[in-house]
């Protein structure tokens, strides 16, 4: 079986339903950056292998991927792909939620902004974290022109939740110092986006 098709060579692919659009679609965009954060949380569980104290929390990960791809094809409906794809269960959002609960309980949390890093596992959390809220704005923009069900912008949003404290359980598990910053602003911006750092 051959690999490559050469269909998608003039910069175009096909969505569920045999819509032929743009790779640069928004719906592609949404699932391509889903896809993308699948990929870094499968290097989040497999540095987490072996590390005592990620037993439990690595077993969450294989459901979650799974969910992941029930996102990337809700993304990925086109034109007569109604209906093809069943929807994630608000079920799957419960559970996040229940695990973050679970994590959460007395973990300590930091007195103000920290600098990413201090160890591999903890900055790799970091970027799932980042990527999956890259993957929650584009989904939204997609969703601006192809609106889907949202329960799936809803789990992303919670998975960005439950990947933050999974980097602060990284802490207090790899007993991480972190570097703490102070954040200030030099002057009164007139507007929103005119914020300067020091």
């Amino acid at each position: 079986m051959r690999v490559y098709t050469k269909t998608g060579d003039s910069g175009t692919t096909s969505l569920i339903g045999g819509e032929r659009v743009s790779k640069a679609d928004p719906r592609v965009e949404a699932y391509g950056t889903v896809d993308e954060l699948s990929s870094h949380l499968a290097m989040l569980g497999d540095m987490m292998g072996g590390v005592s104290g990620f037993v439990e929390m690595i077993a969450w990960f294989d459901e979650i991927q799974i969910d992941l791809m029930t996102v990337e094809a809700m993304q990925a409906v086109g034109e007569g792909g109604e209906g093809k794809v069943e929807a994630l269960p608000e079920e799957a959002i419960r559970r996040l939620e229940r695990q973050i609960d679970a994590m959460s309980e007395n973990l300590p949390q930091p007195g103000g902004f920290t600098l990413p890093g201090g160890h591999p596992i903890l900055s790799q959390s970091h970027i799932c974290r980042t990527v999956c809220r890259r993957a929650e704005r584009v989904i939204i923009r997609a969703e601006e022109e192809y609106p889907v069900q949202p329960v799936a912008r809803e789990y992303i949003n919670r998975l960005s939740d439950w990947l933050y404290v999974v980097g602060r359980k990284a802490v207090e598990i790899l007993a991480v110092e972190e570097t703490e910053i102070a954040v200030k602003t030099v002057y009164a911006p007139k507007n929103a986006s005119d914020i300067f750092f020091v």
